[in-house]
């Protein structure tokens, strides 16, 4: 038995401690919005915060997981209404969608760790996030709209 918190609850998961988180969210907790890409940490899909960090959690064992702080693109806000994901919306940034909820996550850890990034910091964060769609334009302008709406959220002018 694992003990972590995802989403904000308490959870007790009968998983093996090399079982990937991924799997764990997936089949056990069913939490089905982090993807499946490729299995490797290489594409981002998968992205989960892990006490805050964006990471890969087709590559992260339940014996890392363990007694920390999960947070799943369906626990990113109750209501759907983070101001990634509403930027996300704001500017139609999804093509096909399969890479959005771990580039979300991406972006998303990005902000909460730096409210005014620039071209370079989002390069950074969001690198090894792969989009086939080619998405990343909208990408980086939903990461500068959130910003933006973030910081103006909480009383700072853009």
């Amino acid at each position: 038995m694992i003990k972590l918190n995802i989403n904000g609850q308490l959870t007790t998961l009968d998983v093996s401690e090399d079982m990937p988180l991924l799997w764990a969210l997936r089949d056990v907790a069913k939490l089905t919005g982090s993807k499946y890409g490729c299995g490797k940490g290489i594409c981002g899909a998968c992205t989960v915060h892990i006490d805050g960090q964006a990471m890969r959690s087709c590559i992260t064992p339940m014996s890392y997981a363990k007694d920390k702080t999960i947070t799943t693109i369906e626990g990113l806000s109750e209501k759907g209404d983070h101001p990634v994901q509403q930027a996300w919306q704001t500017l139609n940034v999804a093509q096909c969608g399969y890479c959005q909820t771990g580039q979300i996550m991406s972006a998303s850890a990005l902000l909460a760790n730096n409210a005014s990034p620039t071209d370079d910091d989002i390069n950074n964060a969001m690198a090894g996030n792969i989009c086939r769609c080619g998405t990343y334009p909208r990408i980086r302008a939903a990461i500068k709209l959130a910003a933006k709406s973030t910081n103006n959220s909480n009383g700072e002018t853009s």
